[in-house]
């Protein structure tokens, strides 16, 4: 794997990890889908201040239909209601124990690449499955 490759997963997995506790603090104070709709809203405002300062704003409006609606039902899926489920989860349980659980996504990534995109089964990747599975097993217990 290339260094800047590396670097940019490394620098994602901070963000990334340190997002939940910041989100539980949150919650603390207000309801999850409220938490949900400012978070959406933060992230909404910054990305159109940055198209318009790189002058790619325009890209938006030159994007086919089809690539549309897969991004919006993407967004649907995860942004929206995967974030509520998400949210709701994080204020009702232990962060040490929700993150991680969530974080198990790759296993449905998995499945799916196999189903719809006729991706490879290998040795390597049932390793990693049995591995995911079994790091979710030992956080809850």
């Amino acid at each position: 794997m290339k260094t800047e490759v590396l670097s940019l997963l490394i620098l994602t997995a901070i963000l990334w990890g340190s997002t939940p506790v910041l989100e539980k603090i949150g919650l603390g104070k207000t309801d999850p889908l409220t938490g949900v709709t400012i978070r959406s809203i933060a992230v909404t405002v910054a990305l159109l201040i940055f198209l318009a300062f790189t002058g790619r704003i325009k890209n938006i409006f030159q994007v086919d239909t089809k690539t549309i609606a897969i991004f919006t039902i993407t967004g649907l899926l995860a942004g929206l209601f995967g974030m509520l489920t998400y949210f709701f989860a994080l204020q009702k349980g232990a962060t040490s124990q929700i993150v991680p659980i969530a974080a198990a996504y790759p296993l449905v990534t998995a499945v799916l690449s196999i189903l719809v995109l006729g991706e490879h089964v290998t040795p390597v990747r049932i390793t990693g499955t049995i591995l995911i599975v079994l790091g979710i097993w030992l956080v809850q217990n």
